[in-house]
């Protein structure tokens, strides 16, 4: 009997605060009487104080051991992913769809997400331990690298953006309370492993709020308006070839490296995924006013949900090899 594949909840959330933000606008207008904005801005925080005070420093200085592995993914991540999209600039420069594409290069740029990546190379009888490793350097790099990508682009499309605005607001509101929670790791790092599934539901929470708020705004703005169907088509069409592209590719690299098995699985998992809570948060940051967020996120979302959904097959189908790395299926 063929398992069926289970729907992610946060995916779920996602197309409801959508959906919410679109009927029930009251809560996020610009005319409530809700501070929002304050209230996402102190739950975006914590999220990274949570971040910090789940980071083990002596498992990331063991994780260091396998550098080749770690190389590839981070590589990836943070400058292959990039410059697929940057290759298309010349099209898009001078057209309707240089916001689509500047969406496009911030969900590039992001760093690889923990969680998720971490749950599917588990699944998938990989090297966790390097998961694990991947994912949490990657969301410290990313608070460095995503920004100075988009700063060269972005300077150029805003007169209102400033880099140095952006670092500031990052070290206020990440990357100091990321080092508090490194701090104390040593004094809270176990209640914070303890209580690790409620401090993820948080994350979650906070982040659909800021997409809510994000919708509500964009909506009340008639972005959503202006977008054709052909549009959205390109959007998704782009997604998919980015994803599979990176895909393959990291793949071929890996087996070009010798990888292990678990190894060749870590690569690709890691390295084809790009944070949502990362770039929920760091839009709000890095684009100015001028922006629509919702249009920035789209890519962003539909990549979250498309990753996730081809990953969780490809786990399930390789998590069923034998010791040679065989598929065992249920005919044999």
């Amino acid at each position: 009997m063929k398992k069926s594949i289970k729907i992610d909840k946060f995916v779920v959330g996602i197309i409801l605060v959508i959906v919410l933000a679109y009927f029930f606008p009251g809560l996020a207008s610009r005319e409530s009487a809700v501070p929002l904005d304050t209230i996402s801005g102190i739950g975006i925080s914590l999220i990274f104080f949570f971040y910090g005070l789940k980071l083990n420093p002596e498992k990331i200085r063991h994780g260091l051991k396998n550098w080749r592995l770690h190389i590839l993914v981070q590589s990836f991540v943070f400058l292959i992913f990039p410059l697929l999209v940057i290759v298309f600039y010349p099209l898009f420069k001078s057209g309707d769809y240089l916001h689509i594409w500047l969406a496009f290069l911030f969900m590039a740029s992001l760093p690889s997400t923990v969680s998720s990546s971490v749950v599917m190379v588990s699944i998938a009888k990989g090297n966790i331990p390097a998961a694990i490793f991947n994912a949490s350097i990657s969301g410290l790099i990313g608070i460095v690298v995503t920004p100075l990508w988009m700063g060269i682009f972005l300077e150029h499309q805003s007169g209102d953006f400033s880099l140095m605005d952006v670092y500031t607001s990052l070290m206020l509101q990440i990357l100091w309370p990321v080092f508090l929670g490194l701090l104390l790791h040593r004094y809270l790092g176990g209640v914070a492993t303890r209580y690790s599934s409620y401090l993820t539901l948080f994350d979650k929470l906070v982040i659909l709020l800021i997409i809510y708020k994000s919708f509500v705004h964009s909506f009340e703005d008639g972005i959503f308006d202006s977008v054709k169907l052909e549009q959205l088509v390109l959007i998704y069409s782009g997604v998919l070839a980015l994803f599979f592209l990176v895909y393959f590719i990291i793949g071929r690299v890996s087996k070009l490296l010798k990888f292990s098995t678990e190894d060749t699985i870590t690569a690709q998992f890691c390295g084809t995924k790009k944070s949502l809570v990362h770039g929920t948060v760091f839009s709000s940051i890095l684009f100015p006013a001028s922006f629509s967020i919702g249009i920035i996120l789209l890519p962003l979302m539909l990549f979250h949900v498309t990753q996730i959904f081809i990953i969780s097959i490809v786990a399930s189908k390789v998590s069923k090899r034998d010791d040679t790395g065989e598929i065992v299926t249920s005919n044999q």
